[in-house]
């Protein structure tokens, strides 16, 4: 949590001006009851009228003093944890957009969310609290028994006897909680997970009536959190009545050793309401404590899981910073690449070896599960291979920078993913200079001009979040408009064409064949109508490469391949 400090340095000034003006309010209010004593004691008891007005105006002047540090001090206080945590946040995504996919996979997106959201919510309540609180509570509970012993030093020791069991109660309370609190964010992580899921696939939910079985599902995981939270509100609930007995057993004390003190002739009655008085401060200034300590222990909490975020290093650090020359004859090459996921109990995919030249068009195919996907996300470093190497242009994957490697592919994914803003806007992900004739062109090519020419707006129409706005079929070639808007030198198309008809599939490979600057293309898909003309068909069966060759030779040599087209154009077709 400490470590997250680091984001408050361009907040140093109100960091120290913040605790100092409460520290000045807390200064003043300890100085009334020693007014009050005077009144009592000077005004009252010789009934002089002056001198109680100007004693109260004295503490009229002292409420308004303190109450314009008190505003001064929360303005400070609010501008620094709020600009910490814009900071932190922004530090936080960029962290995330640096750790390598099999990072993401392993800490989920719920835990992300929770974590970008509702932990960093928590740190800023809590910074706020603190940097109102930490030092005005101590000077108050202390200053308020230092001004006690200055008054009578018998009847103060109760002071002395209540602050250290107030400070026991307090602090081992937060030592409670704090690991409960973990508990209950991550019990959080789960509910917002099962939203998230529920959400996201609502039509299918309602496509197998299963809405009851989500709901139950859903109650569940909530009802746990719930308990959790209950259970963990019940400890952290107890420090208010602790403290509240504690305080009014050393008031009754007070009032008592102090009565026997005015008997006694030892002290007046002002310096009694004084003492009183100066109890009653740090019973209100404990049940703020209690809650900065309930706070504080929750930010806490929640800060060492932002942290742990943060202490997640990316397993593809991106440290090479020269870009190695091409050479050679082949644009890509996989040599024995093999690849075992976080985790896993055995390989994703399995020494796969092939060479595609530049220019060439390869297909993947294969069954459900049979390492398609996995195969092209080592070609840009989604994934490192476990075992063996990928090279492009000659060179290792891994010699290349991130940024420098990435430049030169263009991929289009499996689920088709647009963003919020307009089409042109996503367009522009491809190239941020392209002008108005490259995006129509790609357009073209994608065959999209017809989705951007049935908006009235044209380029400039809008796009909702995700895209829904457009269907299945449109997604998918706008993503693939986005990714040829970059002009890449090696193009993946990861099962893109799935949502299209087989006319305007048919009308896109033969677009992609006539692309002018002659790239490399990997077309991932189930039919092998959208493969037959490719230069390599590679055929993948549980992770390994069972078939390698062109259309006409893998249905004679793979029986996989063989199989897999029968199953879709008749057994005669295979012949």
């Amino acid at each position: 949590m400490f470590k997250l400090l680091k984001y408050m340095g361009s907040y140093k000034k109100e960091t120290v001006l913040a605790p100092l003006f409460k520290m000045l309010e807390a200064f003043f209010e300890l100085l009334v009851p020693l007014v009050m004593a005077a009144i009592i004691d000077v005004g009252i008891k010789n009934n002089d009228l002056g001198y109680i007005v100007r004693l109260c105006l004295l503490m009229a002047a002292l409420g308004l003093i303190g109450l314009s540090c008190s505003i001064t001090a929360q303005f400070f206080a609010a501008r620094a944890a709020v600009g910490f945590v814009a900071k932190l946040r922004h530090a936080l995504l960029k962290h995330v957009q640096c750790l390598s996919y099999t990072e993401l996979d392993t800490l989920g997106s719920d835990r992300l969310i929770t974590g970008m959201t509702s932990d960093i919510n928590q740190v800023q309540n809590g910074v706020n609290l603190v940097l109102r609180l930490f030092l005005r509570s101590p000077v108050v509970v202390f200053g308020a028994m230092i001004m006690a012993f200055t008054i009578d030093v018998p009847s103060a020791m109760v002071f002395a006897v209540t602050i250290p069991a107030l400070s026991v109660v307090v602090f081992g309370i937060m030592l409670v909680s704090i690991p409960l609190y973990k508990k209950v964010q991550a019990a959080l992580d789960k509910v917002l997970g099962s939203v998230r899921e529920a959400l996201g696939g609502v039509r299918v939910i309602r496509a197998f009536d299963l809405e009851d079985s989500e709901i139950k599902n859903f109650n569940e995981k909530n009802e746990t959190h719930t308990a959790l939270q209950q259970f963990t509100g019940r400890i952290s609930g107890l420090m208010n009545p602790v403290t509240y007995v504690i305080v009014n057993l050393a008031t009754v004390a007070l009032i008592y050793r102090g009565a026997l003190r005015v008997d006694a002739g030892s002290i007046t009655q002002g310096e009694l309401v004084a003492l009183v008085n100066y109890m009653s401060q740090i019973l209100i200034e404990l049940i703020k404590l209690a809650n900065l300590i309930i706070t504080v222990t929750r930010a806490i909490a929640c800060g060492n899981r932002v942290q742990a975020v943060f202490e997640t290093e990316s397993s593809m650090p991106n440290l090479k910073s020269e870009i190695p020359e091409p050479k050679g004859e082949y644009s890509v090459e996989f040599l024995d690449a093999s690849l075992t996921y976080k985790n896993a109990g055995a390989e994703a995919l399995s020494g796969v070896t092939f060479k595609v030249r530049r220019g060439q068009t390869v297909g993947i195919i294969g069954g459900t599960g049979s390492g398609k996907s996995t195969l092209v996300n080592l070609i840009p470093r989604f994934y490192d291979a476990t075992r063996g190497r990928v090279y492009i242009d000659g060179s290792d994957v891994r010699d290349y920078p991130l940024t420098a490697l990435r430049e030169k592919i263009g991929v289009v994914p499996q689920r088709a993913v647009l963003f919020k803003g307009t089409i042109r806007s996503n367009l522009l992900w491809g190239n941020e200079d392209a002008d108005e004739e490259s995006l129509r062109e790609a357009l073209e090519l994608a065959q999209a001009t017809d989705v951007a020419a049935s908006k009235e707006e044209g380029l400039d129409a809008e796009v909702e979040q995700n895209g829904r706005n457009f269907s299945g079929g449109q997604r998918q070639r706008l993503t693939i408009a986005r990714a040829l808007v970059k002009k890449p030198e090696i193009l993946i198309l990861d099962d893109s064409a799935s949502a299209l008809d087989y006319a305007t599939e048919a009308r896109l490979r033969k677009s992609l064949r006539s692309l002018g600057n002659d790239p490399t293309v990997f077309i991932v898909s189930q039919r092998t109508s959208s493969i037959q003309h490719a230069d390599i068909i590679v055929v993948l069966d549980d992770g390994a490469a069972v078939g390698i060759g062109t259309h006409e030779e893998l249905l004679k040599s793979c029986e996989v391949y063989r199989e897999i087209h029968s199953s879709q154009f008749g057994k005669g077709a295979a012949v």
